[in-house]
């Protein structure tokens, strides 16, 4: 049995927003300013930690999910983006709490997936509104399934040196775990938030320097020393393929995948799966294009397409000329934001703004989230994009709604769990266009790349039969 060596730590913590990622930025920035390769991997379907991780890194970073990968394929891609790189450490940040999931046995939780791994965790706690009690929080972390392997503790955001020694004697006394950071608290050490999580990299001036003051934090009211020896302490893994990145096939078709501050949440794994597969990705910039570029095919993934309607719907060439390539029956796959981009219009801040209007939907703007969480769908019929049949596993996280939809309008799949497009359909077909509310990963469905490179390859050589 062959066994791998990846030095490997879990950062999480018992609920969400306790500073964990601020934490997480902070560790890998500091590795980083020492020489020493660190690399990252974020738990759970996420776009915007991974800006932030790689920025903080200047690594890669990519997404575990043990829901939608299953076990076997987070392994394989942990192994596939660690073993035989250039990098020394792994950090892995969980999200929301340590034991947060759908499952009842916790399968899908941070705690699952750090088990998985063999991942020792340190848990980052918010020490604000607790005393020597905190130690019992510690300790229903420790006890409740799946038992991570919890072998240190970081306190953020104390309050005062005083508060900081009763948590942290507590903590070793009763749950027999070092404290390996008491941080003070600082306001400015709170990440932006908004109603679709932290703001993005590109929307952030400072995110610069805010890393780097995150580094400094943690270099001051940290055991680094302590910190680096647990990553040496996770055991050899049990070697696994590597299959899911394996390169496949040479230069076959262009596709051209929106790229900018309203079109930036793409999957690594899904661009680098489109290559393999024979796909050039040709980026545009839909702020500053007015046409598209020779492309056999447009990917037009999510984002925040509504902070920057006024400038989309002003660059009426580049509107136009999606239009025109989808009713040629260019293929178009697009997801969330890619989906608003195509509709009639939309409706946000009290403005109306025209769109691309291949779709026959107009879309508004919730203050709470239209559809949030993971989906399972189950295709209706078959298409260019889907079999009659086929289950899949995504996820949606959208304040946008659809208005006005057409009442015969062919949709791809049925909704089993989650919202989509209707509450009750999701995947609007069109021709070649496939427009979804669902976020697909490829490693959780590992014939979509293919799919979506032989469908430019049949538009590129004129052999192409749209759905109407």
């Amino acid at each position: 049995m062959d066994m791998v060596n990846v030095p490997r730590m879990m950062i999480s913590a018992p609920h969400k927003s306790a500073g964990k990622t601020t934490i997480t930025l902070g560790m890998l920035r500091y590795f980083a300013n020492q020489g020493i390769a660190v690399s990252s991997f974020k738990k759970g379907p996420d776009y915007i930690d991974p800006q932030w991780h790689r920025l903080a890194s200047r690594a890669g970073c990519s997404n575990l999910d043990p829901w939608l990968m299953g076990q076997e394929a987070c392994i394989e891609l942990f192994q596939a983006k660690s073993v035989g790189s250039n990098t020394t450490l792994v950090l892995i940040e969980g999200n929301h709490g340590l034991h947060d999931g759908i499952s009842l046995d916790g399968s899908d939780s941070s705690a699952a997936l750090a088990l998985m791994l063999e991942a020792p965790v340190v848990l980052v706690v918010d020490s604000r509104k607790m005393n020597r009690g905190l130690a019992a929080l510690v300790m229903g972390m420790q006890s409740m399934p799946p038992k991570a392997d919890i072998r240190g503790v970081i306190l953020n955001q104390v309050k005062s040196l005083r508060q900081g020694e009763k948590q942290k004697h507590a903590i070793e006394h009763y749950c027999g775990v070092a404290v390996l950071g008491v941080i003070p608290h600082d306001p400015a050490l709170l990440l932006a938030e908004r109603y679709l999580g932290l703001t993005t990299v590109a929307e952030t001036a400072e995110a610069e320097k805010f890393i780097q003051a995150a580094a400094e934090r943690v270099e001051r009211y940290c055991d680094m020393a302590a910190l680096l020896a647990l990553f040496h302490e996770a055991p050899p893994m049990e070697a696994r393929r590597q299959g899911c990145c394996e390169k496949q096939v040479a230069t076959r078709a262009k596709i051209g995948v929106f790229m900018d501050a309203a079109f930036c949440f793409y999957y690594p794994e899904n661009l680098e799966a489109l290559r393999n597969n024979g796909a050039e990705l040709v980026f545009i910039n839909t702020f500053q294009e007015s046409s598209l570029p020779d492309v056999d095919a447009l990917y037009l993934g999510g984002g925040f397409p509504e902070s920057f309607f006024e400038v989309l719907s002003s660059n009426k060439g580049l509107l136009k000329d999606v239009r025109d390539r989808i009713e040629g029956d260019m293929p178009v796959y697009a997801e969330c934001g890619g989906l608003i981009y195509l509709c009639r219009k939309a409706t946000f801040g009290g403005k109306n703004y025209q769109l691309a209007g291949v779709l026959p939907f107009e879309i508004s703007f919730g203050q709470t989230p239209a559809g949030h969480g993971y989906v399972d769908l189950k295709s209706r019929e078959d298409s260019p994009w889907f079999k009659n049949g086929e289950c899949v596993k995504a996820h949606e996280f959208h304040y946008s709604r659809v208005l006005l939809p057409a009442d015969d309008h062919s949709f791809q799949f049925d909704v089993m769990r989650g919202e989509g497009i209707t509450g009750k359909g999701d995947g609007a077909l069109y021709r070649n266009l496939f427009a979804s509310f669902a976020h697909l990963h490829v490693v959780a469905n590992p014939v979509w790349a293919d799919t979506f490179v032989s469908l430019a390859c049949a538009y590129k050589a004129g052999d192409h039969q749209s759905r109407l």
